[in-house]
């Protein structure tokens, strides 16, 4: 089964360890690596063509940011699940001081991101959803409405 999974976090939350720990066999769409939406839609438009699994690894903060990557999958038959990590603003900004060159951001991009931060839900299109945290230096996964 053709697989679109979409994160949703701000900066410095754990996207792309929990990527390269749970989901490197997948192609990994990123702009942080690809630089331009066109390059992005490029790769997107490839793994659509070819039937690859993949992973958009961006904040995607609001439910527009994730509609074109949902839409984009559904249209093509792709289970489209999501990924919610919560952190803090003071985590992710912990974890950030510890980046060092580009993979540092500003705080005031994590403030700016959190600010305009959409919980994703279902009925924008996830077949399945999952919240992620930090616990302990480990990602604990969670089932969405799972509260134990």
């Amino acid at each position: 089964m053709k697989k679109a999974i979409i994160f949703t976090g701000i900066q410095a939350s754990g996207k792309s360890t929990f990527y390269h720990d749970n989901f490197s066999e997948f192609v990994h769409v990123n702009l942080d690596t690809l630089r331009t939406r066109n390059k992005e839609n490029r790769l997107l438009n490839e793994c659509i063509a070819n039937e690859r699994s993949f992973v958009v690894d961006n904040t995607n903060p609001k439910k527009e940011n994730r509609e074109k990557y949902i839409t984009l999958a559904k249209n093509a038959g792709y289970r489209v699940i999501g990924y919610y990590f919560r952190s803090s603003i003071n985590e992710s900004i912990e974890r950030n001081s510890t980046r060092t060159g580009k993979a540092k951001v500003p705080d005031t991009a994590i403030i700016c991101t959190h600010s305009k931060l959409e919980i994703p839900n279902y009925n924008e299109g996830f077949d399945e959803l999952y919240y992620v945290c930090i616990e302990n230096n480990k990602f604990i996964i969670k089932k969405w409405g799972d509260t134990k």
